[in-house]
């Protein structure tokens, strides 16, 4: 089984930097980016703990299971059941953590595909729609900072094509998308609307492309360097991306790439997937 080292990664705050970025790339007001995180988590990635903020779908781990011993231990457990709404979610994050390590004893992958995670409560069984080739790698992105989990959110919202409905500002249309058919019974679309009419007039504006990101990549665990290099273009005096190779502290020795990148070309080819 995977180390996740209690689930506590380096747990960056979200900025407004990253609120901008993603905003602005999505193509949205940041007043309506900021209504969904409100709905979906009162805006909030990590619990007290430092821990990302999670809920689990004892269903989906029931589907995720698939049938067989496995699922007939998670049933036994407690831990699974076939229909949502069986029994009420834990009310406590760390509740939910004992739930999941519970799972993860009986199959990793579906547990952690059985949770919806940080500031947009993604599901870890869309890791690739959020833009990760596997859930491990989804969960530790989520572990290290909520501008991850931001950039996670809208590789998701880009994947099922509702930035067009977040752009007009409806939220029916996003809704259905987002929370799935039955959002209605709950009130989700009106949730949205409301939040949305709460926010300031100076965020009910689409902000432009940002002219400077930044990237963090955690790599394996190994020693780190302390270097800092400048990159430039092809010409070799035109600065295009700062890049800072550091240890990472809170990530069990995993490197800490930086690349703050200033270059127009550069950055349009990174944030792509976020502007169809």
């Amino acid at each position: 089984m995977s180390d996740f080292r209690n689930f506590k990664g380096a747990a960056q705050p979200l900025t407004d930097g990253d609120i901008k970025t993603i905003a602005g790339y999505l193509g949205c007001h940041i007043a309506a980016l900021r209504a969904v995180l409100a709905v979906e988590s009162d805006g909030k990635g990590f619990g007290s703990d430092g821990r990302p903020r999670i809920l689990n779908e004892p269903h989906v781990f029931y589907r995720e299971l698939g049938a067989g011993a496995k699922r007939n231990k998670a049933v036994r457990a407690g831990l699974a059941y076939r229909k949502w709404g069986t029994k009420r979610y834990p009310s406590t994050q760390a509740a939910r953590y004992v739930w999941l390590e519970k799972a993860m004893a009986i199959d990793e992958d579906a547990a952690l595909k059985s949770c919806s995670w940080g500031l947009g409560q993604c599901m870890g069984f869309n890791h690739k729609l959020c833009g990760y080739a596997s859930v491990q790698e989804f969960v530790r992105a989520m572990m290290h900072s909520a501008g991850a989990q931001l950039y996670a959110m809208a590789r998701f919202i880009v994947s099922n094509g509702l930035q067009k409905h977040l752009r007009k500002l409806n939220w029916r249309g996003f809704a259905k998308g987002y929370n799935g058919p039955a959002y209605a019974s709950h009130g989700y679309h009106t949730k949205l609307a409301n939040s949305y009419s709460r926010k300031p007039a100076a965020e009910k504006v689409t902000p432009a492309p940002a002219t400077e990101v930044e990237l963090v990549v955690l790599s394996g665990r190994q020693p780190a360097p302390a270097e800092t290099d400048l990159v430039v273009d092809a010409e070799g005096d035109q600065p295009v991306a700062r890049v800072e190779i550091r240890a990472c502290e809170h990530c069990g020795g995993s490197l800490e790439i930086v690349a703050s990148i200033q270059d127009p070309k550069i950055i349009a080819a990174v944030l792509a997937p976020l502007t169809r």
